[in-house]
């Protein structure tokens, strides 16, 4: 009876988080936008890149498509956590604090919006990147296996959001998290393969960086065939990432509010 009614909790808040989302294009637009743009500006303006000695992909269209995936988790910090704080600021986070509902099963339910956004991004990315002449060569299982690591980097990125929603309880701190994380996404093989960045210190950082490890993944589907080590990689990334954040945004949480 007790799991049934949590089944029940947690399919309510997932419900609300997908309404909350549908209902928010000033969110929901620039996360798809946004990044479509920067691929647009990288694709034109670095296409030379390609014509390097070594460079892997078949050319830099292909290369820098992995971006606009992996900015949807980036999308996933801001947008998330700054709809959970708004439920803090409104007193409805307290509220939900009342019932029976696990921590776990209240973090976990607020994600379903986010998820279903990365979704569509994914298709929308892929889509538009196949369309302006990317190439894709591992079918479509592929396509099954990009869209399973789109949800796990948006679950694993959104936690983080959820993370600082529950610490800070605002969305104004929530957002300045956005530009921190654009850092290390800058300084990852974003634009370049490690042993083709010429300067040491920022070969050394983007070949550890663990964003790095997820281009690798996202792209061994686009060219290459398959590659199970890169593939692994990055889901663990993702799931090494949402083991932290998970438990911190329920310890976050019940530093946030006591139930009564």
């Amino acid at each position: 009876m007790r799991s049934a009614y949590t089944r029940t909790q947690i399919s309510e808040l997932a419900r609300r988080s997908l309404v909350r989302t549908a209902r928010q294009p000033a969110q929901v637009i620039p996360a798809i936008t946004f990044p479509l743009f920067l691929f647009a500006i990288n694709a034109a303006g670095l296409d030379s890149a390609a014509e390097l000695p070594g460079f892997p992909a078949p050319d830099y269209l292909t290369w820098i498509i992995a971006v606009p995936f992996m900015q949807a988790g980036l999308f996933a910090v801001a947008g998330l956590g700054a709809d959970l704080a708004r439920d803090i600021e409104t007193g409805f986070l307290d509220r939900l604090a009342l019932t029976p509902l696990s921590r776990t099963g209240l973090v976990s339910g607020q994600m379903a919006g986010t998820i279903a956004l990365g979704l569509v991004q994914g298709v929308i990315f892929l889509a538009i990147g196949l369309a302006a002449g990317a190439t894709f060569d591992t079918g479509v299982a592929g396509v099954v296996v990009l869209l399973a690591l789109e949800v796990a980097i948006v679950f694993a990125f959104g936690l983080i959001g959820i993370t600082a929603a529950f610490r800070f309880g605002n969305g104004e701190a929530v957002q300045g998290l956005f530009p921190l994380l654009f850092v290390f996404l800058f300084l990852s093989t974003m634009a370049l393969p490690a042993d083709l960045i010429e300067n040491g210190w920022f070969r050394a950082i983007a070949e550890h960086n663990p964003i790095s490890f997820i281009f690798n993944g996202i792209r061994s589907l686009f060219y290459g065939g398959w590659d199970a080590a890169a593939l692994v990689e990055a889901f663990g990334v993702a799931a090494i990432i949402s083991a932290i954040f998970l438990p911190l945004a329920v310890r976050a949480l019940n530093a946030r509010v006591v139930r009564t």
